[in-house]
């Protein structure tokens, strides 16, 4: 017989007839005596494998009761089943809804941190731009210095083409050198800062390019949320996928999440103000540099002009003295002439005395006599003499002035020519390209 007592959870439904209702009842085997008994050898074989009546009631009470306590079994567990599938869409339908508020929420996250990336995006492209700017400004006023140098060295070579006594370290070439040092200076400081600005501009970059991968990771993974969050019992589009819910040890929290773009930003932050205090002190840079030339610029103007005048003052001093001169000269010559000429009217004389002499040294015996007029000749010759020899002195002084003179004259001409020359190098060859000097807006390189 089937075991009739069954475990069950829940209090069991009532039954039409409880199985200990029925009392047991014992049977009692029948003695076959008696005179219509089939005892005996010829019904032996009928009697042995057959069960008595009561036994088939048992039997068959025994199924019945089966039969009642399998139905409220198979009922009872219809109920639980019931109540279970309930639960269970009831849960299923509360973790959906719940699921969905967090793709929601996670939804907002990720659009949050999306919009504060794609703004430092456009924040970082903007400030590399303006520092793309300001490196072209370098650039040109770097290009713009080429000139200004050339100038000065071609200036110095010039002035190196000066005579002597004009070839001085005077304040021009002072200010030369100086204008040389500072254009030299300028020119490596404006290498440095463009090497400076190249690498923020890599850095930028580089920040820019890692907030944009996180941008475009957390758009894909914004879509794929999305999509998500339109998912229900009743899409068309969801299929079983048994290890989706493998747990992924690469997989981040969302507290690194979050620390992750936070990093990002704060990175990208700060290069972008590192950038924008560079344009600041690029900006410096250029206006100290270009006022700086001009300064040194007008200060080798002023130092030109000043020598150019010093010159033309000379020049006009010597070109004075040199008519001086020339009129001395003049002056010197005419009285070279009057001397000789006074010296040839003394000959005459002379020879008229010396004559007178010659002649009276001839007289005879004792009329060689030094009566008055042959002492009135001696004296007359001697006389002449002394002029002759006074003119001759003064002649011969006077044709050495004239020769100091022409010596002065040749002197203050070349003189005269080495001023003109200098004059000619820094007024000419020197301010007049000067006036092509870069002016203070190329020099911060905004041309």
């Amino acid at each position: 017989m089937a075991q009739t007592d069954v475990l069950l959870t829940r209090q069991p439904a009532p039954q039409t007839v409880p199985p200990c209702a029925l009392p047991p009842k014992e049977y009692e085997v029948a003695c076959n005596t008696g005179v219509h008994t089939s005892s005996g050898l010829a019904t032996t074989g009928f009697q042995t494998a057959k069960y008595l009546v009561d036994e088939w009631f048992q039997n068959c009470y025994a199924h019945y009761h089966q039969a009642l306590a399998d139905r409220d079994t198979s009922e009872q567990q219809r109920h639980e089943s019931r109540q279970l599938a309930a639960e269970t869409e009831a849960l299923a339908e509360h973790k959906q809804q719940d699921s969905t508020r967090r793709l929601g929420e996670r939804l907002q996250d990720a659009h949050c941190w999306k919009s504060e990336l794609q703004q430092e995006v456009d924040a970082l492209a903007t400030e590399t731009d303006l520092l793309q700017a300001q490196k072209q400004r370098l650039e040109c006023a770097l290009d713009a210095t080429s000139l200004p140098f050339s100038m000065v060295m071609d200036h110095m070579q010039c002035r190196e083409r000066r005579q002597h006594p004009d070839l001085v370290r005077d304040h021009v070439e002072m200010e030369l050198l100086k204008e040389a040092e500072l254009i030299r200076n300028i020119q490596q400081l404006l290498k440095r800062t463009i090497l400076q600005a190249v690498d923020q501009i890599r850095l930028n970059q580089e920040h820019k390019e890692t907030c944009e991968r996180d941008w475009s990771d957390k758009v894909e993974a914004y879509n794929i949320d999305e999509t998500c969050s339109r998912y229900h019992s009743q899409s068309i589009e969801v299929q079983l996928h048994p290890h989706s819910a493998a747990f992924e040890e690469s997989a981040s929290t969302p507290e690194t999440w979050a620390q992750f773009t936070q990093d990002n930003l704060l990175r990208a932050e700060r290069e972008r103000q590192a950038s924008a205090n560079l344009r600041t002190l690029i900006d410096a840079i250029l206006r100290d540099t270009a006022e700086d030339l001009r300064l040194q610029c007008d200060a080798v103007n002023l130092a030109i002009a000043s020598r150019c005048e010093e010159l033309e003052d000379a020049r006009h001093k010597l070109q004075y003295h040199l008519q001086k001169t020339l009129r001395e000269i003049t002056d010197r010559e005419q009285q070279i002439a009057v001397l000789k000429q006074a010296i040839k009217d003394k000959e005459a004389p002379l020879q008229v005395a010396q004559s007178r002499l010659y002649q009276r040294s001839q007289r005879p015996n004792v009329e060689l006599c030094r009566d008055a007029a042959q002492l009135r000749l001696l004296s007359e010759v001697e006389e002449l003499n002394l002029s002759l020899s006074l003119l001759r002195e003064k002649l011969q002084e006077a044709q050495q002035a004239l020769h100091n003179l022409e010596d002065t004259r040749m002197c203050l001409e070349k003189d005269i020519a080495v001023k003109t020359n200098s004059l000619f190098i820094d007024r000419q060859k020197c301010m007049a390209h000067r006036t092509r000097y870069p002016t203070v807006l190329q020099l911060a390189g905004y041309q």
